[in-house]
């Protein structure tokens, strides 16, 4: 019987209420207790008696019971009646100075900016970095929570109150969830069907909405090796082609069984799980599995490696900045567009009254097939036009691509053979800078016959300039390999804007009669809102790197040489910014994945409305004639005489470059800077229309400098110098 009223007094003091939060953390530090003695006396983790003392969790049996006995006694010697001036005035010793804590150097000993019109969580939440702070994560392995002053505008996630604690979290094997702002949360799931419901029901994650009309941000989990397997996952993948778990594992099971559904993907580095949404309602949780390769070196540097706390930095702040990523740098760039202008909106039907889905003014709203000469070789419209063997000339696809293009070493002049160095300069985030207030086709395209050419329209043009003669140390602005056009040749908008502007500026003796088109009737600046986010980005993480606008030429050249030394952790932010942007752009023109592709058939991406190949054509035309603009504006600033009419033809005091690389030129110099290369006026300035050393895109600054006789060597053994005058291959870290 005994027995029996013990489990019944068990019961009753499970359910037996506590004190709210706030006064379980004054109880404690009334007896001069730390949070870690109280976790050792009930045998817990220290961060579990931070979520009780925060609210975010409540303790469970058998610690319930004996947490509840040790507040009552608590009380007991300190009632709350007996606080005067901060002082706790009771029998017993009294302890009135703050918790004694160590402090790591980082991020947790910088102010937090949570903002005075936001109400911040009630537990004990770490600093947010302040703009200008480093993020390089703490050296110990958990980091500190305290509490902080609020001091700035907070990241967009912390306002609003569900996502409280901000848009994601690193799980560690001990069950730890770290979190941006230091705060460390204390996740009890053991599988990853529990995961999910903990998540969504008690983590608070995720982050709000781009645009009026967008979807909030999913929560992300990042899964540690020692997180994957304590959820049973295994250490690699077996299928290394598929990069997915196989339906017969036992995960995969938990997740059927548990009524949660996967994506197409399936459980891969980047996995998402999700019921279908109910009331309005989404639920929805993201995974990247760290040890299944999710942050791929390439974009995100050495960031696997860090401790939980800094990669929960480093992805939080590109989630701030950027977007909560969804996959690969390349998805979250495509991911971004669509958030900041989502295909559809909520409109209200006047003749019922009820609500439909309307599209998006200047959203691209439907998938749309290609022209033709647009698509891939792999596309159905091509593969219905041609065999698969067949090659297709420049009037049967449109080819605008980045440059990759030499000068004949024949045409080296004496001057330059004189000279002593090879300077590359690089464009800032060149396809950022190209997308612009660049205008782009929103709907299908419209295919006409010997069309007028209007250069505010959107399309590809079936023109033949190859009447247009420019000076044979020039690369041509129309083809990426920088040779002469010779016939008719599909080209995107930029390209023959430019074309005609070359035209009217030289007085060429050419005239351009496009021979047909396929024009886009319904346009706008798409990519506005995408550019100027990132562009924000990555000035403001340049800016917490040392390296701001308004800076001295001299000024920023320094600071260019040490900026990714100043904090590894933003380091790695910056590298994913530009890795975005390029790969998002790519992502537009996403070709078959999978062995189990046939060609000619349609595949999944073709299914999206940001599938458009035009697009990305367009940004890269616009990218490609920009640098041959500010080529040709750098030599005539250089020469003594201007060009003949009727001809683009430059002295041999020009200064040309000898190799052009994507957003990379490379120059032949008396010395070792840009500054040795780049034209000034007499007062100082960056000539006109040249080259500018600056932290802006579409500004340039120094890749690297190499001994001209290396550059030369290069040029004659038919290798292009821009690809290594950084000392490693640029195709692997280019923008």
């Amino acid at each position: 019987m005994s027995e029996l009223f013990d489990a019944i007094d068990a019961l009753i003091a499970s359910a037996s209420p506590l004190p709210p939060p706030a006064e379980r953390e004054r109880l404690r530090k009334a007896h001069g207790l730390t949070q870690d003695q109280v976790a050792k006396a009930l045998k817990v983790r220290r961060p579990t008696v931070v979520s009780w003392e925060n609210g975010k969790t409540e303790p469970r049996p058998p610690q319930r019971e004996a947490y509840a006995r040790l507040l009552e006694k608590l009380a007991e010697l300190y009632p709350a009646d007996a606080v005067v001036s901060g002082q706790v005035v009771s029998p017993g010793t009294v302890s009135t100075a703050t918790e004694a804590r160590p402090l790591p150097p980082g991020p947790a000993t910088e102010p937090d900016t949570t903002p005075q019109s936001v109400p911040a969580p009630t537990s004990t939440v770490g600093a947010r970095p302040d703009r200008s702070a480093s993020i390089t994560p703490p050296m110990s392995r958990r980091p500190v929570v305290r509490r902080a002053t609020p001091k700035r505008a907070p990241a967009p996630a912390a306002a609003d109150p569900g996502y409280a604690n901000g848009p994601l979290g690193v799980l560690d094997g001990d069950g730890s969830l770290y979190c941006v702002g230091g705060l460390v949360l204390d996740c009890p799931a053991r599988t990853i069907p529990a995961l999910v419901d903990w998540t969504l029901a008690d983590a608070h994650l995720g982050a709000p909405r781009l645009h009026p009309s967008g979807k909030d941000a999913d929560p992300l989990i990042v899964l540690t090796g020692a997180a994957a397997e304590r959820l049973g996952l295994p250490e690699r993948l077996e299928d290394r082609r598929g990069l997915r778990l196989p339906e017969d594992h036992k995960v995969v099971k938990q997740i059927t069984r548990a009524k949660w559904k996967l994506t197409r993907r399936g459980f891969g580095p980047w996995a998402r799980i999700y019921r279908p949404a109910t009331g309005g309602q989404r639920q929805c949780v993201q995974f990247a599995i760290l040890p299944w390769g999710a942050l791929d070196a390439r974009s995100w540097g050495h960031t696997a490696q860090l401790d939980p706390a800094g990669i929960a930095h480093v992805l939080g702040t590109y989630a701030t900045r950027v977007i909560t990523p969804r996959g690969s740098t390349a998805v979250s760039g495509l991911e971004t567009m669509t958030a900041l202008r989502p295909p559809t909106r909520a409109v209200r039907n006047e003749d019922t009254g009820t609500w439909v889905s309307g599209s998006v003014p200047g959203s691209l709203t439907d998938p749309v097939d290609p022209a033709p000469v647009e698509a891939p070789d792999e596309h159905p419209v091509v593969a219905a036009l041609y065999p698969r063997t067949h090659q297709r000339t420049p009037g049967e696809v449109l080819d605008e691509e980045a440059y990759d293009w030499t000068r004949d070493p024949q045409l080296l002049t004496d001057t330059e053979c004189t000279r002593t160095f090879a300077v590359g300069i690089d464009v800032n985030t060149a396809f950022l800078a190209a997308a612009n207030r660049l205008v782009v086709g929103l709907g299908a395209p419209v295919h006409v016959t010997a069309p007028a050419f209007d250069k505010k329209t959107p399309g590809s043009w079936l023109v033949d300039l190859s009447g247009i003669e420019l000076d044979p140390r020039l690369p041509s602005p129309f083809t990426p390999h920088g040779t002469r056009p010779e016939g008719p040749a599909w080209y995107a908008t930029p390209t023959l804007a430019y074309a005609a502007e070359l035209i009217d500026t030289y007085e060429l003796p050419v005239a351009i009669r496009p021979l047909e088109g396929w024009i886009r009737t319904e346009s706008g600046p798409y990519l506005d809102p995408w550019y100027k986010r990132l562009a924000e980005a990555y000035k403001q993480t340049m800016a917490d790197l040392g390296v701001v606008p308004g800076m001295t030429e001299t000024e920023f050249l320094a600071a260019m040489v040490t900026h990714k030394q100043t904090d590894p952790g933003l380091a790695a932010v910056l590298s994913a910014i530009k890795s975005t942007v390029k790969g998002g752009i790519g992502k537009l023109r996403e070709r078959p994945q999978g062995t189990g592709y046939k060609f000619g058939e349609r595949w999944p991406a073709l299914e999206r409305s940001t599938w458009r190949p035009d697009i990305r054509a367009a940004v890269i035309s616009a990218a490609r004639v920009n640098m041959h603009r500010k080529v040709v504006k750098t030599a005539l600033a250089t020469q003594t005489a201007p060009p003949p009419v009727g001809h683009l033809m430059l002295g041999e005091d020009a200064l040309l470059p000898i190799a052009l690389l994507s957003d990379c030129a490379v120059y032949l110099s008396d010395g070792p800077s840009p500054l040795d290369v780049l034209p000034h006026t007499a007062d100082g300035k960056p000539a006109p229309g040249t080259f500018r050393l600056g932290v802006s895109p579409g500004m340039v600054k120094h890749e690297g400098t190499q001994e001209m006789l290396w550059a030369v060597q290069m040029l004659d053994e038919g290798h292009n110098p821009a690809r290594h005058i950084k000392g490693t291959d640029a195709a692997i870290g280019g923008e």
